[in-house]
């Protein structure tokens, strides 16, 4: 199971990308609509790949990057541009190769 953090401040989009993530066998997704809720959720959760969307700052996502340094090295955090689900698809499989 690849399991997938969408970490935007927009619900609608980050609820949207969620559902094409979870068309993916094998892939599940969580959304957190703030840094500190993907922080929290972070320290519960491993994830493979945490998803930057709409609305979070590069400082948000450096705080982000410097937490995960800490607790969970492995994660990839990728940016999602958007662009439509095979973008989105390519950006998650390159985090994961």
């Amino acid at each position: 199971m690849v399991n997938i953090l969408i970490v935007c401040t927009n619900q609608p989009i980050a609820e949207t990308i969620k559902r094409l993530i979870e068309k993916v066998e094998n892939w599940s997704a969580d959304v957190a609509l703030t840094l500190n809720d993907a922080i929290a959720t972070c320290n519960n959760v491993t994830y493979d790949v945490i998803l930057i969307g709409a609305g979070i700052t590069d400082a948000e996502e450096q705080v982000l990057c410097l937490d995960l340094n800490k607790s969970a090295p492995k994660t990839r955090v990728v940016k999602h541009y958007g662009g439509g689900s095979g973008l989105l698809y390519a950006e998650i499989h390159q985090a994961l190769a």
